[in-house]
Formats: C-alpha cells, sequence, structure tokens
C-alpha cells in the first residue's frame, strides 16, 4: 500500500507558546518540503572535520632533493603500491588499522615574492601552504626574526565559516587543542597551526583539564539561560504532532534536528550534563598518553555535538620538542639541522604512532555499528618535507575517515610535483561543502584526486 502524504511547506515551523510568548523554530530541510529525490543526499548530520598536525615533516630522501639524494637514505614514509589498499610503509605502518589515505609527490604551488628575501624558507612557507592553500603575508614579513602572518584562514576555520555548517550550529564552532609545549619561538604563527587570517591566531587549549571544564563544567548562569530553554521546550510538543505526518528518513532528520536542540537545552539549562562523559582528567603522562586523553575528549564533544570542527597540534611548527624517552638527546629541530637521519627517523615514527592512538578515540563503534571516523573527516599534515634542508617537495598528507560514505579510506596516490591544494580541495568536497576551487597567488586550482571520492 502507498501513503501519499501532502507535500510539507518549506516555510513550515515548530510552534509554541511560553510565558504568552508566541515560539517558531525552523525545521532542517526534509523530503516533505523538497521532494525525496532532492533530499535523498541530505544527511541530518553534517562531516566533522579534524586537522592534525605534526612537526618537521619525514625524514630526507631522494625525493627531497640531489642534497639529500646523495646521503643515500631510503625513502620509508612513500607506499610501494598506489590505489585502493596500498601496502603501507614502515613509517606509516601504525595507521593501517584505521586505513589511512595518503597522496605523496605534493608540493607548495604558491609564488614567493623576491622581497622581503627569505619568503622560500621551507619552514614558514611550508606550513603556511600546508594549512591556508596560501603563501606568506609579504607585509611584514622578517626572515631574520622568524616573523611571519598568514593571508588566509587555516583549513579548520574554512570549514568552520561554511554556511552550511551555520544550518546545524552547534556550541563550540571550533575547537583547538595542543599536546606538545615546546616552542621554537614564543610569537605568533610558531604557537598555533589554527589562523583566522593576517595577525590572528587560535591558541590550542594544551590542558586536558582545561578542555574538559570548557566542555562539560557546568556555568554558573541563570535566569535569561532558564527562559531561552524554556522557549525551546515549547515546541516539543508541536514536533510531536509533526511527526505522524512525516516519513521514516524525515522523522530521522527531525529527530536529530531535536536532538540537537536537547543537547543546547541541558547545556543552558546547566541541571544535567549533555551526554555520558568521563571523569574529569589530570594532565600527567607523556606525549602518547596526553594525545588518548585529549582525542576521547575531542571524540565525546563530537559525538554529543558540541561542536563539528577542532583542530590538533600534536607539536608545534619546527618544535623544540625532546623526544629523550626515544634516547633523542636533544630537540627536534635541532636533531633535523644536525642531520641526525636515525632519530628523526624515530621521532616520525613515534609522531605517527601518535596519530594512529587520537584515531582509535574516533573509531569506537556506536549503537548502530559506526564510529566517528565513519562520519567525518581528519586531515594530516606537517610543515614540509623534510627538516633537514626545510624542503618542501614530498610534503605529507594523510586523511582518515570516510565523511558518511563520500570518501575512500586506505588509497594511495602518488602525484609527484602535484598542487598540495588538490588534496585540500578534495576534503572540502567530500565534506559536501561547494567548493569549485581552492588556494591563492598561484596555489589555486580546481583540479581534485578523483580517486579519494566515493
Amino acid at each position: 500500500m502507498i501513503i501519499h502524504r501532502p507535500p510539507l511547506s518549506r516555510r513550515t515551523f515548530l510552534r509554541g507558546t511560553a510565558a504568552g510568548l508566541g515560539v517558531a523554530l525552523a525545521l532542517p530541510p526534509l523530503e516533505a518540503m523538497l521532494g525525496q529525490r532532492a533530499c535523498a543526499d541530505v544527511d541530518p548530520r553534517p562531516p566533522f572535520f579534524g586537522l592534525f598536525y605534526w612537526a618537521n615533516g619525514t625524514p630526507w630522501h631522494a625525493g627531497h632533493g640531489a642534497m639529500q639524494a646523495a646521503l643515500g637514505h631510503a625513502d620509508l614514509w612513500t607506499p610501494q603500491t598506489t590505489g585502493a589498499d596500498y601496502a603501507p610503509s614502515e613509517l606509516l605502518s601504525p595507521l593501517a588499522r584505521h586505513r589511512v589515505s595518503v597522496a605523496t609527490g605534493l608540493e607548495p604551488h604558491t609564488e614567493v615574492p623576491p622581497t622581503p628575501a627569505g619568503q622560500d624558507d621551507g619552514h614558514m612557507r611550508g606550513f603556511m601552504v600546508a594549512l591556508t592553500g596560501n603563501r606568506i603575508r609579504p607585509d611584514g614579513f622578517d626572515h631574520p626574526s622568524h616573523t611571519l602572518t598568514s593571508l588566509s584562514p587555516s583549513l579548520d576555520q574554512v570549514v568552520a565559516r561554511h554556511p552550511k555548517n551555520l544550518v546545524f550550529p552547534t556550541p563550540f564552532r571550533s575547537l583547538e587543542v595542543g599536546i606538545s609545549g615546546a616552542r621554537f619561538h614564543d610569537y605568533g604563527h610558531w604557537n598555533a597551526i589554527s589562523y583566522n587570517g593576517p595577525d590572528s591566531t587560535n591558541l590550542p587549549i594544551q590542558s586536558a583539564a582545561s578542555l574538559y571544564d570548557r566542555l562539560f563544567a557546568v556555568a554558573p548562569d541563570t535566569s535569561d539561560a532558564r527562559r531561552r530553554s524554556k522557549l525551546l521546550d515549547a515546541v516539543l510538543a508541536d514536533a510531536a504532532r509533526l511527526r505522524i505526518r512525516l516519513g521514516t528518513r524525515d522523522r530521522q532528520r527531525v529527530d536529530a534536528h531535536l536532538d540537537h536542540l536537547r543537547a543546547l537545552q541541558l547545556r543552558i539549562d546547566s541541571s544535567a550534563p549533555v551526554c555520558q562523559v568521563p571523569g574529569r582528567p589530570g594532565d600527567g603522562g607523556d606525549l602518547h598518553q596526553r594525545t588518548r586523553t585529549m582525542a576521547e575528549l575531542l571524540a565525546v564533544a563530537v559525538g554529543c555535538g558540541l561542536t563539528r570542527t577542532f583542530s590538533f597540534m600534536l607539536t608545534s611548527p619546527a618544535t623544540t620538542h625532546v623526544f629523550d624517552n626515544l634516547g633523542v638527546p636533544d630537540g627536534m629541530h635541532k636533531v633535523c639541522h644536525d642531520g641526525e637521519w636515525e632519530y628523526v627517523r624515530a621521532i616520525t615514527l613515534h609522531q605517527m604512532e601518535a596519530f594512529a592512538i587520537f584515531l582509535d578515540a574516533f573509531a569506537l563503534p556506536g549503537p548502530d555499528g559506526s564510529s566517528l571516523l565513519d562520519r567525518g573527516l581528519v586531515y594530516a599534515t606537517s610543515e614540509y618535507g623534510e627538516g633537514w634542508q626545510h624542503s618542501v617537495k614530498e610534503l605529507p598528507v594523510l586523511v582518515a575517515g570516510t565523511a558518511g560514505g563520500r570518501f575512500k579510506a586506505g588509497v594511495h596516490t602518488r602525484l609527484p610535483g602535484g598542487n598540495l591544494c588538490r588534496a585540500q580541495l578534495t576534503v572540502l568536497n567530500a565534506l559536501g561543502l561547494d567548493f569549485q576551487s581552492f588556494g591563492e597567488n598561484g596555489g589555486q586550482t580546481s583540479e581534485i584526486i578523483p580517486e579519494w571520492l566515493a
């Protein structure tokens, strides 16, 4: 038996009354408004996006230049096979359980102005293009003091600010988190990987306890918050009546919409937690332990709808972090410049193990059998290809997750000399954001990595 339901107006609102005041609340796009075909691909839960960053690239090899080739070190990063289900390289082996997709051969294509001098320094040019798709801002750049700023927002802020993400707002537009506190400089863009634009960075939260308090601590407020809570509550009865008129998929969309509103209401009420959360964590432990703790908090925040965008700075650009647990006697920046290849190999493997630990928190299956990684993407990169000579060739790019089935997991694509912005544009498309091109000042491209898209 076919049940024909009358179409629902696109101007339909949930309505109610609170304290004598009329309340109207918009609905998400429904099949009953748009027609089943038009709405078939609308996911009531937009994909989340995470930006993961580690410092100082990978160990140098012939792909980074003639000087690096003369040393004869093997390429332990690039997988030997391409395509789906590639065989992971030695340094990518910790990530095999998460079927991470990888692009190799990419590099910045942005222009390098001749003045002021030094804008070709791979440290600064590399992390700027890797994070924003644009070059360093020439005005105010000073190479001797390593003073620089961005021209564009970083990729996480591009996603967070996109109008499509505003349809389903979250309490936190984005979250910025960091692990290692070691810094090459204590000023400017050496302290963050999330940028709003010129001279504006989003400093990371480095304490698990502070992140917990920001996400879950009860706010000391009161009358205005409770008034807003009652206004939200007033539309729930109308929502129950509306559900009777809707098909199964539309009911799921309305339910997801209401679940989001109830989460906001609980947060406003301050009378109950938004969802089940772990106890307040401490801040102890090594790099891996702190990564696990922070990742678990972020996964709860994403799963509970508190945010849909975040950045995670494992180590800061040009990090001086001392990996003494690996027997490395000096900070990583010095180790790179001293040409200590074996130390850099061990550190890179350790950082990839940290990335795998991070992804573990997002890979746990939920009640429906799917994981958070099935619902979003985590884009991982570093500031250049290698740190000995600051080569920006072979800049590493990894992507985990499937964005609700839009992105293919476990694919290696090899693009020697390819434009780095192709990877960034592909990820934006997989998130369902309407970018026809990405990149600026020579880096702009309309080409994607087709092998990555489902």
